[in-house]
């Protein structure tokens, strides 16, 4: 596998650009490829079967790219498919941090409050990953369905998007939570709406930070990191390019970035018909 081979990033649509823009910077140099799947998003309210066979079209397009890794920048596909992913893909497949020990930390009361799209709070992974770390302590979760479409349409202020996320923070404040993990990449967007609705004690913790950061130090044990020279990125959708164009400007410098729009069926059943990597 080649050091210099890319790295494939991806989610449903723009949300993932928040793991990029945190990769952009504690690995300037290394080439990432992003595809934001923005033609069928959502994923959060679609069934497990459909999530998956998105999934794995994303990863064999990364295959032909020949990618040194691929970062689920999804909750909802972390949830549900990183372990397979792993077992089949011939590069390392990283996942979307919970969170969780993040937020332990942050939290005086142990009382740790969870947003994410339905399919990921179905999972129970925030739950599961509590419980492991410490058996004591709370989860609030809270499904949040409205967020994606309003984000992914570019509504990050507003009426319709104040009214969701007061709908959903509600339970969160009544359980007088003191920790908030933003439990989808989409979120960050929103973040400043969200920390005004919560108030000023409350912390919110973003997995991006945590997410990159795990990224970094696989390739780095691998011997695969790149650690000098000026990196690039280029990021894919499968539609409304220019309205992703538009979005990342809120969460990274795009101004030198290449945008492209890519038809996964150009690059159907190409899994496992030859050497993924190069």
């Amino acid at each position: 596998m080649r050091t210099d081979a890319p790295i494939g990033v991806f989610d449903s649509g723009i949300g993932g650009l928040t793991v990029v823009s945190e990769m952009v910077k504690i690995m300037p140099a290394e080439r990432i490829i992003y595809f934001g799947d923005s033609a069928r998003a959502p994923y959060g309210s679609r069934s497990v079967t459909e999530i998956m066979e998105f999934m794995f079209q994303i990863l064999d397009f990364f295959s032909t790219q020949k990618v040194k890794m691929a970062v689920v920048a999804c909750n909802t596909m972390t949830a549900l498919g990183l372990k397979i992913a792993q077992e089949r893909m011939p590069f390392p497949v990283v996942g979307v941090n919970t969170g969780i020990q993040a937020a332990l930390r942050a939290s005086k009361s142990r009382r740790i409050g969870v947003i994410a799209t339905e399919a990921t709070i179905a999972s129970g992974n925030h739950a599961r990953t509590l419980q492991a770390l410490d058996p004591d302590a709370m989860l609030y979760p809270q499904a949040c369905p409205k967020f994606v479409p309003l984000i992914e349409g570019g509504e990050l202020v507003g009426p319709h998007i104040e009214t969701a996320a007061r709908e959903y923070l509600q339970p969160l404040q009544a359980g007088n939570i003191d920790s908030l993990i933003l439990g989808c990449t989409h979120y960050p967007f929103i973040s400043a709406l969200i920390h005004q609705i919560m108030g000023p004690e409350g912390t919110l913790v973003d997995p991006a930070k945590e997410t990159a950061m795990d990224a970094y130090t696989i390739l780095e044990q691998r011997g695969l990191l790149v650690k000098d020279g000026s990196g690039d990125c280029r990021l894919c959708f499968s539609a409304d390019v220019e309205r992703a164009r538009r979005m990342a400007g809120h969460v990274m410098d795009s101004s030198e970035i290449r945008f492209e729009k890519i038809d996964l069926q150009d690059f159907a059943d190409y899994h496992g018909k030859e050497d993924c990597v190069g």
